[in-house]
């Protein structure tokens, strides 16, 4: 079992900036990917960046060249530095762990961007 714990969300103006962190726990080997998911209220649950073990990540077509991922094997961590904020960012943002291939969430984390 893997625990994940965000940290970093907040309120801030659009056109501001957050960074998001995320700390995983417990049985850590063999991870594989790590991200970040957000669900907007009456909404799915979203893919927003993704970053393999290697280092390649993905990122949703809505936050391409405003958001980035960055992960340190090290210390178990991931981040997402968020710039550039919009009002549609607001969501609750859900870290992501993928370990031999079993699903393993954060608690989420509340982003709201205000116009």
């Amino acid at each position: 079992q893997v625990q994940l714990v965000e940290s970093g969300g907040g309120l801030v103006q659009a056109g501001g900036s957050l960074r998001l962190s995320c700390a995983a726990s417990g049985s850590i080997f063999s991870i594989n990917a790590m991200g970040w998911y957000r669900q907007a209220p009456g909404k799915q649950r979203d893919l927003v960046a993704l970053i393999r073990s290697g280092g390649r990540a993905i990122y949703a077509d809505s936050v391409k060249g405003r958001f980035t991922i960055s992960r340190d094997n090290a210390k178990n961590t991931i981040s997402l530095q968020m710039n550039s904020l919009r009002p549609e960012d607001t969501a609750v943002y859900y870290c992501y762990a993928d370990r031999w291939g079993n699903s393993n969430w954060g608690q989420g984390t509340q982003v709201t961007v205000s116009s």
